[in-house]
């Protein structure tokens, strides 16, 4: 069943009913959520909620995610090889961590060789939706066949994008909204930073070498054609998103922005789910202003931003610069959050990458969600505070976002702690001075 037609015809889906277990909301309130295009669930109808094996003695069932308004903050972690690095072991091995740490949704953003092999793992052996860019692919396909990027060919590319879908991906990034005219306007209004998007580079090249449209706007019907017979999330990619803090909220992201709010109509008249991507480096006194401009010129389609990074100067970092955005970006309605890792400018993120760049994320998407009044944020930290007061460290070790790091970094290091009481074991910061055993 598709969603957004099930939605439309007053239909609840087993799928709606999985969501609003896991947000502990009503079916309805998902179904009218999806019906309005404020709420989109990512699962490709060919996916199946099966057993998935994960190591030894782990099972874990995929299940579908719902990301919107009155939802969850969600956050996405990306994997995947590049041009000049890449392993399918390492890849299974951060797609273990993402998951481990508590990743809602994954991205294969690989460039390198075996992509089909990676992507087909990813599909196997995660309980996560799976998204792609495959704009990706036709590049790397094309420069193995000895040809330039700028000689892909439209036929290429739905070829791929048809091809992923029937693999099962449940949502792309399409960069559909730089078109001509957009090139034009970037051109009128110079950027430091020029375009920091792979794929809106790789379609800038071609429409400026080709002097022709954008194919992925000139046939969108085509691409909705194929995303609605899959149900295939589209997720329409910033592909003029600012890679700096002085290039942000100029005239060609905002054209940019005005045009993936018209593609979003379409999709849904045509009972395609779709997402807005969103910016990538961003003063904090731009953020609220970003995201107003996103709801209203995309009628509250959910908005998946990176970041956004609030400085340039931390490289090694940005998974800190990212929280902060983040955190700030989803209070004020953003609704997805893809991670930036500390490796961000750097290099292709390692499994440690992986896992600070997830923590970084959930823990500016728990705290906007706690602004937002999510159902059942705020519980969560009076239960730790409880646990805190009572100092009941078995409680808080199972209430905090990392056990594991809990384990590994406070309590291991302060078990040498003497105290006159065996059963207690407050931290090594106060000691017998613990403010709460003085009171």
């Amino acid at each position: 069943m598709i969603q957004l037609k099930a939605a439309g015809e007053k239909k609840i889906t087993p799928e709606m009913e999985i969501v609003a277990d896991h947000e502990s909301l009503s079916p309805e309130f998902i179904r009218k959520g999806v019906q309005e295009g404020k709420i989109v669930i990512l699962q490709n109808k060919l996916r199946k909620t099966s057993l998935l094996k994960l190591g030894k003695n782990k099972n874990r069932k995929f299940k579908p995610v719902g990301i919107g308004k009155g939802l969850r903050t969600k956050v996405n972690a990306n994997i995947g090889t590049s041009f000049d690095y890449g392993s399918l072991i390492e890849e299974k091995k951060k797609l273990g961590a993402a998951v481990r740490v508590g990743a809602d949704v994954l991205m294969d953003l690989s460039t390198g060789k075996n992509l089909k092999e990676i992507r087909r793992m990813i599909l196997k052996e995660s309980p996560l939706p799976l998204g792609t860019v495959p704009i990706y692919q036709v590049a790397r396909k094309t420069m193995e066949k000895g040809k330039d990027i700028k000689n892909m060919t439209a036929g290429d590319m739905f070829n791929v994008i048809e091809a992923q879908a029937k693999e099962g991906v449940d949502f792309m990034t399409l960069h559909c909204g730089v078109t001509r005219n957009v090139l034009d306007v970037l051109k009128k209004n110079k950027r430091i930073m020029g375009i920091v998007s792979r794929g809106g580079a790789f379609l800038a090249n071609w429409i400026l070498f080709n002097k022709r449209e954008n194919p992925l706007y000139e046939k969108f019907d085509k691409i909705l054609e194929i995303a609605q017979t899959y149900d295939v999330t589209l997720s329409l990619g910033d592909g003029l998103r600012p890679g700096c803090l002085a290039d942000s909220l100029d005239f060609a992201q905002l054209e940019e922005l005005s045009i993936l709010g018209e593609l979003a109509k379409r999709a849904r008249r045509k009972n395609v789910q779709v997402i807005i991507e969103g910016p990538g480096h961003v003063p904090l006194n731009q953020i609220e202003t970003s995201i107003m401009l996103e709801k209203s010129l995309c009628q509250e389609t959910p908005f998946y931003v990176l970041g956004p990074l609030v400085t340039d100067i931390a490289p090694g970092y940005d998974h800190i610069t990212s929280a902060i955005g983040g955190a700030m970006a989803a209070s004020y309605g953003a609704d997805f959050l893809c991670y930036v890792t500390p490796a961000e400018h750097l290099s292709l993120p390692s499994v440690k990458d992986v896992e600070e760049g997830v923590i970084a994320s959930r823990i500016a998407a728990h705290a906007a969600d706690i602004v937002k009044g999510v159902k059942n944020s705020l519980e969560w930290d009076i239960k730790m505070a409880k646990a805190r007061r009572a100092l009941d460290w078995d409680a808080q070790k199972k209430l905090c976002i990392n056990p594991k790091r809990f384990k590994k970094k406070v309590r291991v290091e302060n078990s040498l702690l003497k105290t006159r009481n065996k059963k207690e074991k407050p931290c090594t910061m106060c000691g017998e001075f613990c403010v709460l055993k003085l009171q």
